[in-house]
C-alpha cells in the first residue's frame, strides 16, 4: 500500500523526467516549449503544495496558493513572450 507522500514522490519523479525529455528534445521549439515546461513546473508545484505541505486539507489556502502560482507562471510566460511581440 502506498502513501500519499509516496505517490506524490513518484509523480514528481515522472514529471521531472518529462521536463528532462522536453529539455533534451525540444529546446528550440520556442514559446510552446516554454509554456509546456512552465505547465510542468506548475503541476509539480501544485503536488508539492498539496501533498508535502498538506494544503489538500485546507482548500481555501490551496486555492489561494494556486492563484498565486498561476499568476506567477503567467507572468513568467508573458515576460518570455514580450520580445516576440515587439
Amino acid at each position: 500500500m502506498t502513501t500519499v507522500l509516496t505517490r506524490a514522490w513518484l509523480l514528481l519523479m515522472a514529471l521531472s523526467f518529462a521536463t528532462t525529455v522536453f529539455a533534451g528534445v525540444l529546446p528550440e521549439a520556442g514559446p510552446i516549449f516554454v509554456a509546456a515546461v512552465l505547465g510542468l513546473a506548475g503541476v509539480k508545484s501544485r503536488v508539492i503544495l498539496s501533498d508535502y505541505l498538506g494544503l489538500r486539507d485546507a482548500p481555501t489556502f490551496q486555492r489561494g496558493f494556486t492563484m498565486i502560482l498561476i499568476g506567477f507562471l503567467g507572468l513568467a510566460l508573458m515576460l518570455y513572450a514580450l520580445p516576440f511581440g515587439m
